[in-house]
């Protein structure tokens, strides 16, 4: 008798299977209008049965069968690409909270990587971040409990808790002879999408740390103060998307369509006719052409790569630092019936010129290493005005004898410096040309 039900059972679902596939497949041929579809394939279909049986019989312990569905669901997905997956009513309301700018965890942007969780960027000002996570580090325990085998859902629910409470992060480092363990204490996080300050007279510095809904408002407006603080225009400005693991397109695409006057800033291509967009720069340059150094390094991804990359193939910018990530593809969000949703990889982003930034990134026109700056001891050396007898400067000025103003402080940041290095000297050599 539990034979015959567990027979009628496999072949409702087989049915039921089948019968969505068809639906699904139906639909989808209206839509795109095609007149033919291709076959079931009704082997697997049996192969996909024959073992949702075997489990129900054979399993050490009794499986609910809505778990094997869900499991089957989520592998169809997770199987396809790091990015796709599906989210239980809770991940999803989790998800849209993570996308409003202010959530309860670490603080940090992770993807999947041969099973392991994979930090694609701490973002800055976060617990992650001051505790020492870093880009590419692979998380392989969260407390006790192994990584492999969960889905990137079920590590990021163990991630967030209440702010307060820690949790022991095992993780596998690039040139570390063993795992690290960090101690992280979780916390509400809120994000400061845009930083501002200025880098010297004249010269603006701006950080989007992550791409927002409000996050090209607040760009605007950090550059309006900088040109208040600075008391008349920039003459050049750096934009810094280091650590940017990404965000909503559309920030992406008004913050480039700040610094373009017109062109292509990205478009996307899909299988579907939905999927293929295309986004275009509108009259307007918010710093007038001043010369602008975009920084980026290997966790600048999605939305980041977007920036750089029209800025980049309309030589808007300079690009300068290491690698982006590389993460090109664009992710729907696609509400279910019962309340949960499947995040799948819909299309490619290309740049201007149809360079694909899937698993290529973006590359710096000149490729400057993470470093830190430190200032040596200074020492005294003999100049001509030390020599006894030496000649007077007949145009000695206040500058000559106070040395060069307008000096810039130190920076410890050897990236940032040499971006503003690279503005002083284009600057100056815009200069000599106009004399």
């Amino acid at each position: 008798m539990q034979n015959a039900t567990r027979y009628i059972l496999i072949l409702v679902l087989g049915i039921f299977v089948g019968s969505a596939i068809t639906l699904e497949r139906a639909v989808r041929a209206e839509r795109q209008g095609q007149e033919a579809m291709t076959p079931l394939p009704l082997d697997e279909l049996r192969t996909f049965t024959e073992v949702f049986s075997r489990i129900q019989s054979d399993y050490v312990e009794p499986v609910d069968d809505k778990k094997i569905l869900k499991d089957a669901i989520q592998g169809m997905l997770t199987g396809l690409d790091p990015h796709s997956s599906y989210l239980d009513p809770e991940g999803y309301k989790e998800m849209r909270i993570g996308t409003e700018g202010q959530f309860g965890g670490l603080g940090i942007e992770v993807t999947m990587e041969n099973g392991f969780v994979k930090v694609v960027t701490p973002i800055e000002d976060t617990p992650a971040a001051t505790a020492g996570v870093k880009t590419g580090d692979l998380i392989v325990k969260l407390d006790s409990k192994p990584v492999k085998g969960m889905t990137l859902t079920e590590a990021v629910r163990l991630m967030r808790g209440r702010p307060g409470s820690k949790i022991k992060l095992t993780i596998v480092r690039e040139g570390e002879d063993k795992p690290l363990q960090i101690s992280v204490m979780r916390a509400v996080i809120k994000l400061q999408s845009v930083k501002r300050k200025m880098l010297d007279k004249d010269y603006g510095y701006v950080r989007v740390t992550q791409f927002q809904g409000n996050s090209a408002k607040n760009l605007e407006t950090a550059i309006a103060r900088l040109r208040k603080d600075n008391k008349r225009p920039l003459k050049g400005m750096v934009l810094d998307l280091r650590n940017n693991p990404g965000g909503v397109l559309s920030g992406a695409v008004t913050i480039s369509d700040m610094f373009l006057d017109k062109g292509l800033i990205v478009y996307t291509e899909g299988r579907t006719s939905d999927s293929a967009l295309r986004y275009s720069a509108t009259p307007g340059d918010v710093i007038n052409g001043a010369p602008l150094v975009v920084l980026i390094n290997g966790g600048s991804a999605s939305a980041s790569e977007i920036v750089a990359g029209a800025l980049q193939d309309h030589k808007r910018a300079i690009i300068m630092g290491t690698r982006s990530f590389g993460k090109g593809s664009v992710q729907t969000i696609l509400p279910m019936s019962n309340g949960a949703a499947l995040k799948l990889t819909t299309a490619r982003y290309y740049t201007p010129k149809g360079r694909s930034i899937q698993a290529s990134g973006i590359d710096p026109d000149i490729v400057t290493q993470e470093a830190k700056l430190t200032v040596t001891e200074k020492r005294e050396t003999l100049k001509e005005a030390d020599l006894a007898g030496h000649l007077s400067n007949d145009k000695e000025s206040d500058t000559t004898k106070n040395g060069k103003a307008g000096a810039a402080k130190a920076n410890q940041d050897y990236q940032l410096q040499e971006a503003l290095n690279l503005l002083k000297g284009i600057n100056i050599h815009k200069q000599a040309r106009a004399n």
